[in-house]
């Protein structure tokens, strides 16, 4: 590699980082690889890199996403969670129509142990993408992987969201209930 397309290289990752920073929603890996005029393949390996330097960047379902702090404070809550397959639309809707962000969802495998999905659902159209994604690719979800047992990391504006929220999870049978 010459020095010439080394910085080409920097440049187009700096354009990546101003990309990502600027958008206040996900870019996938085509529409970043159109805008540079590399394939998304030369886009994930710029991800890659930019990510072994610390910066905050997330791949979720619907693309990648910069990490923004907010002035706002938001709270987090993990809860565990069970439903089958057919009901996981119903979970995401019900978690979103209650102002919830579901960051992602992790599961706890015997092998590999803690396996995390990034998600950053937050609207009934993002559960829309997220279920057809799911639908075209006939991919499994990660919780196929421990009989529908799966965690939630949950974000909202205050704890009285979230117990709203953790109720009406309860009263729909998601939660998983200490024995």
């Amino acid at each position: 590699m010459n020095q010439e397309q080394k910085l080409l290289g920097e440049q187009r990752r700096q354009h990546l980082l101003d990309l990502l920073k600027q958008s206040s929603h996900p870019l996938t890996g085509t529409a970043l690889a159109d805008e540079t005029g590399v394939s998304r393949q030369v886009i994930v390996q710029d991800i890659a890199l930019l990510r072994a330097r610390n910066e905050p960047i997330m791949a979720t379902p619907n693309g990648y996403l910069y990490f923004q702090k907010n002035s706002v404070v938001r709270v987090k809550r993990v809860i565990a969670c069970r439903h089958t397959f057919e009901e996981t639309e119903k979970e995401l809707n019900l978690l979103v129509d209650h102002g919830v962000k579901i960051m992602d969802v992790i599961v706890e495998h015997p092998i590999y142990g803690e396996i995390t999905g990034s998600l950053m659902i937050e609207s009934r159209r993002d559960v829309k993408q997220f279920i057809s994604k799911i639908s075209k690719n006939e991919a499994n979800l990660l919780s196929s992987l421990t009989g529908g047992v799966h965690l939630h990391t949950l974000e909202a504006p205050d704890e009285e969201t979230l117990d709203q929220a953790c109720d009406a999870m309860e009263k729909a049978g998601f939660l998983l209930k200490k024995e």
